[in-house]
């Protein structure tokens, strides 16, 4: 299990990726990729995997059940409207957890359910109560939390913990929140309400596995992430970065098998047909690759001189790539390893060749025509 202790608070990870993450505008997880990708995220050991949506049936309820009984080291939850009747189907999945979502913003109160706050305490504490008469580990979503007026969402945080509920998802839906904002937020719910708080943030400025961390410093206890960020929109905080960022700037280390965030953000992208940017945080190819001649001659030196970690922590390696910023350290180095030994002034007139060819081509050299350059020197 990932589950790491911070100031006397243990810090899980539940990742989303088989459902807000196919929620993804345009991706559609084959069930079979479904399977793999549940296996995978349990292999690496995260806490608890939100499998999908049961009460949309067919092969979406199919799948979940073979999840559920592959037996894995994990908790599965699946997702629901506070509708008995969705739960219900959660239960015949044979799921272990529901999460069960209801709006909390006035907006959304009014236009999306054309209800009342009475309403949805009232529909929110039926489901709640329902889920644990059946002995289910419950989630309550509280959606669009970070635009909910503050008192009516500590209302509705008592109400769900009255009626049960194991934890509040702590939904940022529309991606409004800062790190600053979101601390103070996190505070002082947590000041008015004594519940397990998961956080649930979506990326639409940029901000999302910085709200997610922001949100742990400040009391919550669950982080809720997706696979290369994967979600509505602009997508969700990513399960890599979350994990990375609280190992190594809040030194909270949720024991995940990082070496095997590369293997499943590759298959993912496959997946999902999203292919993962170059400088994609934390497994990114150009996370570890070096141009730049003081930064590659500051690698070669001392690899933390501009490595936060090691790459071999994420399945990664460091790549020393010769092209129109390296300079002469890295040329000889390079060439070292072809065997050659530069002179200076070999050096010197090989770089002036690379730099312009590199230009010529707007990408860096390829190690054979690096030799070929040098041949013809």
């Amino acid at each position: 299990m990932s589950a790491c202790e911070y100031k006397g608070r243990i810090i899980k990870i539940v990742d989303t990726t088989l459902r807000d993450g196919e929620q993804t505008a345009g991706v559609v997880f084959a069930n079979r990729e479904k399977i793999e990708i549940a296996r995978m995220l349990c292999e690496l050991g995260v806490d608890q995997i939100e499998a999908g949506i049961p009460v949309m049936g067919g092969d979406e309820a199919e799948t979940i059940k073979a999840i559920v009984k592959l037996g894995l080291n994990c908790n599965i939850m699946a997702w629901n409207r506070a509708v008995v009747d969705d739960i219900k189907k959660s239960i015949k999945c044979g799921v272990d957890a529901v999460a069960i979502s209801m709006p909390v913003s006035d907006i959304h109160i009014q236009y999306k359910l054309q209800s009342t706050r009475e309403s949805v305490l009232e529909k929110a504490a039926q489901a709640v109560d329902f889920a644990k008469k059946h002995n289910l580990y419950v989630s309550a979503n509280a959606e669009d939390a970070s635009r909910a007026d503050e008192e009516f969402l500590a209302l509705y945080a008592k109400t769900v913990k009255e009626a049960g509920a194991d934890r509040l998802r702590y939904c940022d839906t529309v991606g409004i929140l800062n790190p600053f904002t979101t601390y103070e937020k996190i505070q002082k719910l947590l000041s008015k309400v004594d519940i397990d708080i998961e956080m649930h943030m979506h990326n639409d400025f940029g901000m999302a596995t910085a709200n997610t961390v922001a949100g742990i410093l400040a009391g919550a206890n669950y982080a809720g992430v997706t696979v290369n960020g994967l979600g509505e929109r602009a997508g969700n905080a990513a399960l890599e970065e979350v994990a990375m960022a609280l190992k190594h700037t809040v030194g909270c280390d949720v024991h995940l098998n990082s070496k095997g965030f590369l293997e499943l953000s590759t298959y993912v992208a496959h997946a999902s047909n999203r292919k993962l940017p170059p400088s994609k945080p934390i497994v990114g190819e150009n996370m570890f690759a070096h141009e730049s001649g003081i930064h590659a001659d500051g690698a070669y030196k001392n690899p933390r001189t501009y490595e936060a970690f090691d790459p071999e922590e994420v399945g990664l390696v460091r790549q020393i790539v010769v092209g129109k910023h390296s300079g002469t350290t890295t040329l000889r180095k390079k060439f070292a390893e072809f065997g050659k030994d530069l002179s200076e002034e070999q050096s010197k007139q090989l770089l002036e060749k690379v730099r312009k060819h590199a230009i010529e081509l707007k990408r860096p050299l390829f190690d054979k025509e690096l030799i070929q350059l040098y041949n013809e020197l």
